[in-house]
């Protein structure tokens, strides 16, 4: 199981040594890099190959025409009719970012994967090994391109903190390099909005205006107490921390929740038999998930999106931990019966165009062990038994009956921030000789 990493020190560290690196539009570039016939051209990345299908990801060369995450190919192609639409492989950017963290890692092994496309590098121990942390960002972006791939661009930050070193990777892109530091500090936050920090949505900033705070450098300036109560949380005193020199960002947290959801396109939601597989299927994604990091569930949430804007959602809370996806499928099943007799309609419908599942109010498997209350510990070694062959032999080598359904519910994928069982598999394979009680299941 992943261990919380946690370098996070209340003093004031002035000295340039934090390094934030953001690959520049990952996913398609990833793409041009393996398809040369792709490079310098407006690409789109997309769950499905589909007029309507939402963009995961634009290239740097969609972008120059305002193409973004999150819109519509359709929509798109007012702004660019000759985007080259292209389908998500997972696999392959997760093999990237495996080869990049390799990359990064040679330097310093204080690394933390933030996301699927970013990553920190904590030098503040290695001020003896490297004297020129400017030099070696340069020398780490030339050892990407060629180590790596050479279509391969990324954004980096050098400050005294995390929040400062992403702030610096955003300021030019794609390729940029910006170094802050205590004497250009004022300088780069007098140039910017407060919704222009990372983490500063549009409510957060309302607050503070209403307190008074107009821009960055009054939100540097303000004191700690004035800015907890503007915003009635400890958050107003990290926000003081992070531009003060303070780091409150450098750590890999366990997971909160876990959620498996689904962009449904208007093909599939005629057929109630994939609908009915996909529930499944991100049934046994919540399990998989679960197992690689040791963690059983007690709170369990649904989530459907319909036409026209509508939604609809149920919750339930589990006395007993749960880890199995059966079980959970069981569970899902009988929310949605209950929302199909409140609403008096059926929800899994051809109006339906997302599905989301969510569990949370984790349970360390430790914990469910030695609880005597718990009797199901026999179906659970087995659980873990077959993830682990599954993991070193390929996922079809062995299969529950609840996997062999009709039809594949969807393809492979996953999120920028989904990382946490990625960086299991990183561990997996590092791991030379593992003993059987150590085995890590993985994404």
């Amino acid at each position: 199981m992943q261990k919380n990493i946690n370098q996070n020190e209340l003093k004031k560290h002035l000295t340039a040594s934090v390094m934030f690196i953001d690959m520049n539009s990952f996913f398609a570039s990833c793409e041009q890099q393996d398809n040369p016939d792709l490079r310098n051209k407006p690409v789109v990345v997309c769950t499905y190959k589909s007029p309507y299908s939402p963009i995961i990801a634009p290239s740097i060369e969609a972008k120059k025409f305002g193409i973004k995450t999150g819109m519509r190919t359709n929509d798109a192609k007012k702004l660019c009719p000759d985007i080259i639409q292209v389908e998500t492989s997972p696999n392959k950017y997760r093999d990237y970012h495996v080869k990049i963290m390799d990359v990064l890692r040679s330097y310093s092994q204080d690394v933390i994967p933030k996301s699927i496309d970013e990553a920190v590098i904590n030098f503040k121990n290695y001020h003896l090994v490297y004297k020129d942390l400017h030099q070696l960002g340069v020398q780490i972006k030339h050892d990407i391109k060629t180590k790596v791939g050479d279509w391969l661009k990324c954004s980096i930050g050098l400050a005294p903190n995390t929040f400062l070193a992403k702030l610096a990777s955003g300021i030019v892109k794609p390729d940029g390099f910006v170094t802050i530091t205590p004497e250009t500090i004022d300088e780069v936050l007098g140039k910017l909005k407060l919704e222009s920090l990372p983490g500063i949505a549009k409510s957060t900033s309302q607050k503070l205006v209403m307190a008074g705070i107009n821009s960055p450098l009054e939100l540097r300036y303000a004191q700690p107490q004035y800015l907890k109560n503007a915003l009635k949380s400890i958050v107003g005193y990290y926000w003081y921390c992070r531009l003060n020199f303070m780091e409150v960002d450098l750590s890999s947290k366990p997971y909160k929740s876990m959620q498996a959801m689904r962009q449904i396109s208007k093909q599939n939601r005629e057929s109630l038999q994939y609908l009915q597989d996909l529930l499944l299927a991100l049934c046994m994604r919540l399990e998989k998930r679960m197992v690689a990091q040791e963690l059983y569930c007690r709170s369990i949430n649904i989530s459907m999106g319909f036409d026209e804007g509508k939604h609809w959602g149920g919750h339930t809370r589990s006395e007993l931990p749960i880890q199995d996806g059966n079980r959970l499928l069981e569970i899902f099943k009988k929310l949605i019966a209950d929302g199909e007799n409140e609403t008096d309609s059926a929800l899994l419908n051809n109006k339906i165009t997302s599905l989301s599942l969510n569990v949370s109010a984790f349970v360390s498997a430790d914990l469910v062990q030695s609880d005597m209350f718990y009797t199901d510990h026999k179906r659970d070694k087995l659980r873990k038994t077959v993830y682990e062959l599954k993991n070193r032999f390929g996922h079809e080598s062995i299969m529950k009956g609840a996997e062999v359904t009709r039809q594949k519910a969807f393809q492979d994928m996953i999120g920028f921030g989904s990382i946490k069982d990625l960086q299991v598999e990183e561990v997996w394979n590092n791991e030379e000789d593992p003993q059987e009680d150590d085995y890590d299941i993985f994404d």
